[in-house]
């Protein structure tokens, strides 16, 4: 089922808030659990056992882990809970490629060897396998409780607004919440804004700017023009559509009183990769720090070390997002640039200088990351250098619509000046009664008193209501006439 979709917004949303609002407090979690299953069994019911099966083996082993500590006997259980849930990983994402690979390797291919099964992508299966494994890994460092309910713990392996694709959350971050939660109107009139700013990047500027980057990658020797033109469509698409998808689970989570950690800081004013990565996916660099950098020694063992650690937790993090060689390429192309600005081989800056080369280095990282495979992704890149020509084809500039360059500028000045959109929206929406989005009042100038905050607080909440309200219908008449679109990060 997709956030951006009639059946999501009309049907699904509104039957599971009533059932988890009737249901008394003490058998919420339950709700959200039964509500998280028929959200996932939606798609594929098979696929459901899968989760199950997987939610159940973690809770297991991490029960055990924490039994059989003080008898020495635990780490056999942590072995078995992590090779048991990076074995799901393994067969259902990477089993076809690594067979691929190695007949190709060979002058053959699976079929001539007999090999026939074609696995499915288990939707969401990255996310809630790295969610098990980081469970099991606190559990055995003590961070994460491990006396937890099963329906508490399944409830949050499959909680339905990050179940697809994130943010990763970890359960010791959340355990609190799963136990006892406060329920506000104010929490809930915020998550629902929050849901639609979310919904409105995602259907009216990533889905809008999307045939621009299909234009590119879709056709043969693309013209410098259309290359650039591309690449900077699916740099923006990538971002509105994954950060949409982010701020609509985060504001999912709010309505049903959670708080989710976020998952994106403004990416595209960083000024070095090392800042991208703490402005980008951040629940997944902060994953890959604590369950990876910082266990293969971090910085701790040298400087060598300190650089190779970097670059192959990147590599990983590239096979993570999926089965093919661009990934591999786009994991060492970001972790090559990490290690060369840890040894200061990159001059470091805060000036237009170091954000335009931040930015043209994600952009061909983009580039890899977008394309079907390496001839896809090199052919791209020597479009945009010029070797395909410099001037646009007119069979292919006539198929550019004026209202997807309009959206593509929108979009563009959104991604630069989103700090201080942010800001004003923040204060916006805090002068309105009841709004907290922005974390307080701001301080009214002048000796108004007690009339000039009544009359901020009443134009807050008239225009911040009227914008949520008018950018709700626009997503709604824009999912109406448009065909479904899964979110960017389903494949991954």
């Amino acid at each position: 089922m997709v956030f951006a979709s009639e059946t999501f917004l009309f049907l699904f949303l509104p039957l599971f808030l009533v059932a988890y609002y009737l249901t008394p407090s003490k058998g919420r979690n339950l709700t959200i659990l039964l509500g998280s299953y028929a959200f996932y069994g939606w798609w594929r019911i098979d696929f459901l056992f899968l989760l199950i099966a997987t939610t159940v083996f973690t809770w297991i082993c991490g029960r055990m882990v924490d039994k059989r500590r003080d008898e020495g006997r635990a780490k056999p259980w942590l072995v078995l809970g992590l090779v048991g849930n990076l074995g799901v990983l393994g067969i259902f994402k990477y089993l076809g490629f690594f067979m691929d690979s190695l007949t190709g390797a060979f002058g053959t291919t699976p079929d001539q060897i007999g090999f026939h099964w074609q696995i499915i992508l288990p939707i969401g299966v990255s996310f809630y396998v790295f969610q098990s494994i980081s469970y099991l890994v606190d559990v055995w460092r003590k961070d994460a409780p491990a006396d937890t309910g099963l329906i508490d713990f399944a409830a949050f392996i499959a909680l339905f607004p990050q179940l697809i694709a994130g943010p990763i959350l970890r359960f010791k971050d959340l355990a609190d919440q799963f136990r006892d939660r406060r329920h506000t109107s104010e929490m809930f009139t915020d998550g629902m804004a929050r849901f639609v700013i979310g919904l409105s990047k995602k259907v009216l500027l990533a889905d809008a700017v999307a045939p621009l980057a299909d234009l590119a990658f879709n056709n043969p020797d693309p013209a410098s023009p259309l290359a650039w033109l591309g690449a900077v469509a699916y740099m923006l698409q990538l971002y509105f559509d994954f950060s949409g998808y982010s701020d609509m689970a985060i504001g999912l989570g709010m309505m049903m009183g959670f708080r989710f950690t976020e998952n994106f800081a403004t990416p595209y004013i960083s000024r070095s990769i090392t800042e991208f990565w703490r402005r980008w996916h951040i629940s997944l660099s902060v994953w890959l720090r604590d369950y990876l950098y910082i266990p293969l020694g971090g910085n701790r063992h040298g400087t060598a070390r300190t650089y190779f650690n970097l670059w192959i937790v990147m590599v990983l993090g590239g096979m993570w997002h999926g089965a093919n060689w661009t990934f591999l390429v786009w994991g060492v192309w970001h972790g090559t640039w990490l290690a060369l600005e840890r040894a200061r081989f990159v001059p470091r800056g805060d000036g237009p200088l170091s954000l335009a080369r931040t930015l043209l280095v994600v952009l061909i990282g983009w580039v890899f990351f977008r394309a079907a495979d390496m001839g896809q992704a090199l052919d791209v890149l020597a479009g945009m250098v010029g070797l395909h020509g410099m001037v646009m084809p007119f069979d292919i500039a006539v198929q550019i619509r004026t209202e997807q360059l309009i959206f593509l500028c929108i979009a563009l000045l959104i991604a630069a000046f989103e700090p201080r959109l942010n800001l004003w929206v923040r204060s916006i929406w805090a002068s309105a009664p009841g709004g907290t989005m922005g974390g307080g009042t701001p301080e009214v100038a002048g000796s108004g008193g007690a009339a000039s905050v009544a009359s901020t607080n009443t134009l807050g909440a008239v225009l911040s209501s009227f914008v949520i309200a008018v950018l709700l219908v626009a997503c709604v008449l824009r999912i109406a006439e448009a065909s479904s679109t899964p979110f960017l990060y389903f494949q991954f």
